[in-house]
């Protein structure tokens, strides 16, 4: 992989896809991440994935503390990574090839791209019918617009989607601050409805478990995000300061709108994320329940272009994995359509029942995405302390190799050890029904997968790192300034 030799300062449009970003070219501040995440995660996805434990039987006292519960463990995992970015001045996905090799990360990779394709079309079907409460036309003509918009956004890249998503952030806070006063002293004076009461009459351990896991594999999924968008920061940024920054602002905002979808769905029979808050923020003044779904609207375009970018530099690097390519604007510009062309055709064949579709989704992506994140975290932070040699990983060929039977090895171990512990509608392993389907897989992918990461580079020779890393600084500065 060559660099593509314009310097950033000389576009509007950012020149770096899977390339590292030299020093001259960092710039943001640490604090940009909490707002960032906010908005992020602060979308009508995260909203449902809160209906789950009510739809279950649960209570919505019990509801909210599955998601805190889960909310803040998953989180945990997310924000680790952010350190990763301003320290190899790389994407997220890329840095795998350091424990699973060049064409062995294929495996993470494979899994990521899933995720964001799986976000991207649940977003492009809840912000069309989010414009259809307001505009005419079906899902032929918005899907198209809506994800030509996203690519755009993605196109322009990192600093537009960080602006956006930071002035985002202030008025989402100040519209669901109001939807959420309004739907608690509504729902604290009216008595719930006989279907919504039966429905979520107290405590059931395995609604409590599902909802802690759909919690804490929605957050753990933003894993594969995160450098992507701290990578651009000074080398010496805060590690506890930027860690920081990002749990509060990915937690908060989950814990949030997740705890609000559980009151929605304790009180509305089959309740949905548009007709819901609508409904709720009319309550207020008519017309203001129409205003907050648009502003979500706005917020999914957002986090739509923030998945395409992501879907792009973990695709390329992919490819890269196998025919070296230059990461130019032109080839993130393919990679960006292809991304929305299959994106296009998934939303447009999907079920209309997402929601069961999309809790599926998300408990998929906790099972792909455990095992990566407990050897990617283990070899950052307990394995090779931070320090690699940037130059060598962003060469298909280079030290780290295009096969690392360490990561593969303990990706695969440990996803076959959560086999027998999970739970979808389309199976359930065995250990998952003699707990009454309560899907307590993560727990387990983590523990193996890390463990046995741990285990095995026991005997790494990194001597010929260290040598490589000594050049590495020297080189990437080198080819950044010509």
């Amino acid at each position: 992989m060559s660099h593509p030799g314009t310097s950033e300062r000389d576009s509007v449009i950012e020149q770096h896809s899977i390339d590292y970003v030299p020093g001259s070219e960092r710039h943001g501040k640490v604090w940009h991440q909490a707002p960032f995440w906010f908005t992020g995660n602060f979308v009508l996805p995260t909203m449902v994935t809160g209906f789950v434990g009510p739809a279950m039987g649960l209570s919505v006292g019990f509801s909210v503390l599955a998601i805190v519960v889960g909310v803040l463990f998953g989180t945990f995992f997310m924000a680790f990574h952010a350190n990763q970015g301003p320290r190899m001045g790389l994407p997220q996905m890329i840095q795998s090839r350091a424990q699973f090799g060049s064409r062995g990360a294929v495996v993470p990779f494979a899994a990521t791209v899933f995720v964001y394709v799986g976000f991207l079309v649940f977003d492009t079907i809840l912000a069309t019918q989010g414009i259809q409460l307001v505009l005419s036309g079906g899902k032929l003509f918005w899907y198209p617009v809506l994800i030509v918009l996203a690519i755009v956004i993605a196109v322009v890249g990192h600093d537009l989607l960080h602006f956006i998503q930071r002035w985002l952030t202030y008025l989402l806070i100040l519209v669901f601050a109001i939807v959420t006063i309004v739907a608690v002293v509504h729902f604290a004076t009216v008595p719930m409805v006989e279907a919504a009461a039966a429905a979520t009459s107290g405590w059931n351990w395995t609604a409590f478990l599902v909802q802690f896991s759909l919690a804490a594999g929605y957050n753990i999924s933003y894993a594969v995000y995160v450098s992507d968008y701290t990578r651009y920061l000074p080398a010496k940024s805060s590690a506890p300061k930027l860690i920081t920054a990002v749990y509060l602002g990915a937690g908060v905002s989950a814990i949030w709108l997740m705890s609000l979808g559980s009151l929605l769905a304790s009180y509305i029979p089959n309740a949905d994320p548009i007709t819901s808050l609508q409904q709720i923020g009319d309550l207020l003044v008519p017309g203001f329940g129409t205003f907050a779904v648009l502003v979500s609207v706005v917020a999914l375009v957002s986090i739509m272009g923030v998945n395409a970018y992501g879907a792009m530099l973990t695709g390329t690097s992919a490819v890269d994995g196998f025919r070296e390519v230059r990461p130019t604007v032109r080839l993130r510009v393919i990679g960006l359509a292809i991304v929305g062309l299959v994106c296009l055709a998934i939303a447009l064949v999907i079920p209309d029942d997402y929601l069961a579709s999309f809790n599926n989704f998300v408990l998929l992506m906790l099972y792909f995405l455990v095992p990566w994140t407990a050897v990617n975290l283990v070899d950052f932070y307990l394995v090779r302390h931070g320090k690699y040699a940037i130059a060598e990983i962003v060469k298909p060929g280079g030290l780290y190799g295009r096969w690392a039977w360490r990561g593969v090895t303990a990706y695969f171990i440990g996803f076959a050890a959560m086999i027998p512990f999970f739970s979808t509608s389309f199976y359930v392993g065995p250990v998952a029904e003699l707990l009454g389907g309560a899907d307590i897989s993560f727990i387990f992918g983590l523990v193996v997968s890390g463990g046995l990461y741990l285990l095995f580079c026991r005997n790494l020779n990194r001597s010929a790192e260290a040598t490589a890393e000594a050049k590495s600084n020297q080189e990437l500065e080198g080819v950044a300034h010509p």
